[in-house]
């Protein structure tokens, strides 16, 4: 293979055709692995609640073969796949009052996988006392399924983010898709920020005729990402996080939309706004929070909550209806949901990530300036697995029960006009990094006046803005 420090070469196929092994430090995720003894730290969601029917569900998390269920009195259970007695797989199994029943020889297991019930066994057999199936501690929240997969003594608080309960008419509805590819991929998909006024722009990314029929295919000029923007992308957490703060000029030249995304280490991320009302608005509040989970190397879950309210969509452009299994509203090409046919003529981000490979190949990538956040966030998870980075202690605000948590992810619209003597765009840059910081300061500030403290304090930087239909 050709060295990356070497000319430009046409018609160079012949010389590049070793292919090198991906990263395992960052992409493998089995028992054992750094990233996977990492990730199994954190609660991760693993199903839908409406996946839990009367029969079990098989699931692959995390490169385990599990089954979930909820029993019959209510109760949810993530257990090992396979019985601790023979082997048969609880997919099979038969949902009770109380716990499973292995379809083989009847064996009950509770949701803790103590094993309650031994049926073709002598009334004095002790099996019961030593034999317990493999569980993990699981609870249902807002239709999601969440498991924690690692050491019991390590179990953490679920955390807990204001924005899940805020504001007031706040409405969570499960959404889940698989994507054939590794989880790394499409966490940084998000970091970058850049793709979006190229993918998502129709005048660019679509096949002649396709525009009009693709749902969501004006994404990037609805919202304004095709325009010209600076975008920085900032450490957050002591390490544990990482944000992009993009801004753009309004129309009318006197404003900068100001847009934050922040991802929490591992695999957590919250996305502002994804209607035009966001560049109109000042609003620290989340239109999606997801996770990505692997299922396995090669496959992963973008799964999480679409939230609805007033406040993030006074447009009222969101379609509840549409969110779901393998569904999504307000943009195309999110879910695996159309043809190949018309991916290739109008891609979004499903084909753009699984085409990568099933786990993109990092040592075959020639980055530009444009990618500076999603090699930065690889090098913050390096160091974490490794070892080297602090805890998390915003993280322990929701588990010592004092107060929840906040993310920093927002829209603003700030009131700097262009500066005929200043380059706009590095004017921009600072406007973003005193958001950033104002939006931060929020940290230590109770949860019921965090919002009206980032007001007040974007008021002192730019004199108060009052938002107008646009």
């Amino acid at each position: 293979m050709a060295s990356k420090k070497s000319k430009a070469v046409p018609y160079g196929a012949y010389h590049k055709r070793q292919i090198p092994g991906h990263d395992p430090e960052l992409t493998e995720t089995s028992p054992g692995t750094p990233m996977g003894e990492y990730m199994r730290r954190h609660w991760q969601p693993v199903c839908m609640s409406e996946q839990l029917t009367d029969v079990p569900k098989a699931i692959r998390i995390l490169g385990e073969d599990l089954v979930a269920f909820r029993d019959r009195s209510g109760q949810v259970g993530v257990l090992q796949r396979h019985c601790s007695h023979r082997g048969a797989s609880l997919e099979f199994g038969i949902i009770q009052p109380k716990g499973i029943r292995c379809c083989l020889h009847g064996w009950v297991y509770d949701v803790d996988g103590t094993l309650l019930e031994t049926p073709v066994e002598p009334e004095t057999s002790r099996l019961k006392e030593s034999i317990c199936q493999g569980a993990y501690p699981a609870f249902e929240r807002d239709g999601l399924v969440f498991a924690y997969m690692g050491p019991p003594e390590d179990k953490p608080v679920f955390p807990e983010f204001d924005t899940y309960k805020r504001p007031a008419d706040n409405k969570l509805v499960a959404v889940s898709a698989l994507y054939p590819c590794n989880w790394l991929q499409v966490h940084e998909n998000v970091i970058d920020h850049l793709h979006v006024q190229m993918l998502h722009n129709p005048q660019l990314m679509t096949v002649d005729g396709v525009n009009a029929a693709f749902d969501g295919s004006n994404y990037a000029a609805s919202m304004g990402f095709d325009e010209r923007s600076a975008v920085d992308w900032e450490t957050t957490r002591n390490g544990n996080g990482i944000c992009w703060v993009a801004c753009r000029r309004n129309p009318d030249q006197r404003t900068i939309w100001v847009r934050i995304v922040e991802s929490i280490f591992p695999n957590y991320l919250q996305i502002g706004c994804t209607f035009p009302s966001a560049r109109r608005e000042r609003r620290s509040r989340t239109v999606w929070t997801r996770w990505h989970v692997p299922v396995d190397d090669n496959n992963s879950l973008l799964i999480g909550w679409r939230h609805f309210n007033d406040e993030v969509d006074p447009d009222h452009l969101g379609r509840p209806q549409d969110c779901g299994l393998e569904k999504l509203d307000f943009m195309g090409g999110m879910v695996g949901d159309r043809t190949y046919e018309e991916g290739q003529r109008a891609p979004g981000d499903w084909e753009a990530l699984m085409s990568m490979r099933p786990i993109a190949i990092h040592g075959l990538e020639n980055p530009g300036a444009s990618d500076k956040g999603v090699y930065q966030e690889r090098k913050l998870l390096r160091e974490i697995v490794r070892g080297n980075t602090p805890p998390d202690a915003t993280q322990q605000i929701s588990a010592e029960g004092r107060d929840t948590l906040h993310c920093y992810t927002q829209d603003s619209v700030i009131n700097i006009p262009v500066e005929d003597d200043k380059d706009d765009i590095e004017l921009m840059r600072q406007v973003g990094r005193q958001v950033l910081a104002i939006v931060q300061e929020g940290d230590s500030v109770p949860s019921s006046s965090r919002e009206a403290h980032i007001r007040s304090r974007l008021d002192e930087l730019d004199g108060g803005y009052s938002p107008t239909v646009q």
